[in-house]
């Protein structure tokens, strides 16, 4: 994906205008220093005076800002646009709906390139630092019972947008994957609950892993040694001893910190790092301040979800599950003798990584697909304006970025490889047809299945999978949801879609509607009824 860089007035005037109080004040300094030569002979001062200088360049930059207020107010276009009272589907006036997105994209959404690698580099360091000592912490000897603790395999990896290159408006939030290691007399025996008949859809997609004797080793004595380790991370269910997401945070967690206070002195001096815990159903939260002696030029505060993560095999990780969408009731009502606290999800994030490489590799120079999916998740936060807090939650449930990325790759998968109508010319017609897709996904089909664990997947261009996976049912995305739940997020997607230039007109400002290229395409579609 090529990059391109375009001048931010915000930043560029400010600079401008200390750069010349700079310059100034260089130059009265150096004609200070050069003595009585300098000054004329009736003792007045030959240069500009520093405070006129100052006040000159800050009036000129009032009216800059204000000429470019003015020149907004009155763009050729504007009128067009606030002429049409109600928007259908697919009948906008199509190039100022570009001019629109196009400068809401590179104002809002576009990230830099510089500050967004500056700031990845910056995670990686201190998260390394941290699993480096969280490894060293727990690589001495065997707990009581002859039993090895959990413990950190030294690595970690790095997912989610800003890694994808489809993160939006801030490089501050990025989640990373700490694989643990087990012991060496603990086995995993994971299973898929997607066939279960009886149980709730929001679980469908849940493992539980059972533990089991290595290859070779003695029943009952391992039964004797691999207690400690037992009482400490499993639960019992149906008689056998189960890996518990729940316990394996709260020792996560409590390692983290110990961890944490082992390398924060050494850290210092770069920035302030505090940990948050996320209780037993959610991952820890690193928090990275700068330091007030750090003049780097990217100085942001981060936010670095730490999620523990066992290793399946072939890059696949069991992590804890998500919250469920709606009240499951108490433990005992889950069929079978199941617990909630024996459940894990699966992260197939270095399956997703490779699936967008590959799209990447066979896409024309140029392809907007993610473009597309960056302007999708800024139209589902403009959707989410005036909601109140039940809903907007529900809301970013059902339109997660997970799920917007998993509808783009469904389309690109179906479509094979992003063709010519992927170019920036067919930008709106492209986030059009996402966000049709979306609603037959909602309303018609009520199903969206992920993208490496649905039917017929795409293990052809991920590599290979456990043979768990292989065998796993389907997962549908929306199960967890009820029918009420999607009518109303396919309601509101559609409206948020027809009130898309108003909304960006409201919540974007005149800087918004800054000039530039208009697309190519001059055709609007609407809209078509059925799914080709």
């Amino acid at each position: 994906m090529s990059v391109h860089y375009t001048l931010n007035l915000r930043v560029f005037w400010p600079l401008v205008t200390g750069l010349c109080t700079a310059l100034v004040c260089l130059y009265h300094v150096l004609r200070g220093s050069g003595g009585a030569r300098a000054e004329p002979p009736d003792g007045t001062d030959g240069g500009f005076p520093l405070l006129k200088v100052a006040v000159l360049l800050f009036l000129g930059y009032i009216l800059l800002r204000c000429r470019h207020a003015v020149r907004q107010r009155f763009l050729p276009g504007s009128p067009r646009l606030g002429s049409h009272s109600t928007f259908s589907p697919g009948h906008f006036p199509e190039p100022s709906l570009g001019i629109l997105l196009e400068s809401y994209y590179e104002h809002e959404l576009r990230l830099s390139p510089h500050v967004l690698g500056h700031s990845k580099a910056h995670v990686s360091r201190i998260v390394g630092e941290l699993v480096r000592a969280g490894r060293a912490r727990g690589s001495p000897g065997p707990i009581p019972g002859g039993a090895l603790a959990l413990a950190f395999r030294g690595d970690f990896i790095q997912v989610g947008s800003a890694y994808e290159q489809h993160k939006i408006r801030r490089p501050d939030g990025f989640d990373v994957l700490v694989p643990l290691r087990l012991p060496p007399l603990v086995a995993l025996e994971p299973r898929s609950l997607g066939p279960e008949p009886a149980l709730a859809p929001a679980f469908h997609g849940c493992f539980v892993c059972a533990l089991k004797a290595p290859p070779g080793a003695s029943g009952s004595q391992w039964l004797r040694d691999c207690k400690p380790f037992a009482d400490g991370f499993c639960v019992d269910v149906l008689g056998r001893r189960h890996l518990s997401a729940p316990l394996v945070l709260r020792w996560f967690q409590a390692h983290l910190q110990r961890s944490l206070a082992t390398v924060r002195y050494s850290l210092e001096g770069r920035c302030r790092v505090s940990l948050t815990p996320g209780g037993l159903e959610q991952p820890p939260t690193l928090h990275i301040l700068p330091c007030r002696t750090d003049y780097g030029c990217c100085r942001l505060s981060m936010a670095v979800r730490l999620i523990p993560a066992v290793h399946l095999g072939d890059g696949v990780f069991l992590v804890a599950p998500p919250p469920s969408p709606s009240p499951v009731g108490p433990l005992s009502e889950l069929p079978g003798g199941l617990r909630t606290d024996a459940l894990w999800g699966v992260n197939t994030a270095r399956q997703e990584q490779k699936l967008l490489c590959w799209v990447q590799e066979r896409a024309p120079p140029g392809a907007c697909y993610l473009k597309c999916l960056q302007l999708l998740k800024a139209l589902r936060d403009l959707g989410a304006r005036g909601l109140d807090p039940v809903a907007t939650a529900q809301w970013g449930r059902i339109l997660s970025s997970y799920m917007l990325k998993t509808a783009l790759l469904a389309v690109l998968l179906r479509e094979g490889v992003p063709a010519q109508g992927w170019d920036e010319a067919h930008l709106c017609d492209r986030l059009e047809e996402l966000v049709q897709f979306l609603r037959d996904c909602l309303l018609r089909r009520q199903t969206l299945f992920h993208c490496v664990l649905g039917p017929g997947g795409a293990a052809a261009e991920v590599g290979p999978l456990p043979k768990v996976l292989r065998e796993a049912a389907p997962v549908d995305l929306l199960a967890a949801f009820d029918r009420q739940a999607r009518e109303l997020a396919a309601s509101r997607l559609l409206s948020t879609w027809r009130r898309l230039p108003q909304l960006l007109r409201v919540y974007g400002g005149p800087r918004y509607l800054d000039r530039c290229p208009p697309p190519r395409s001059q055709r609007a579609q609407g809209f078509p009824e059925d799914q080709p």
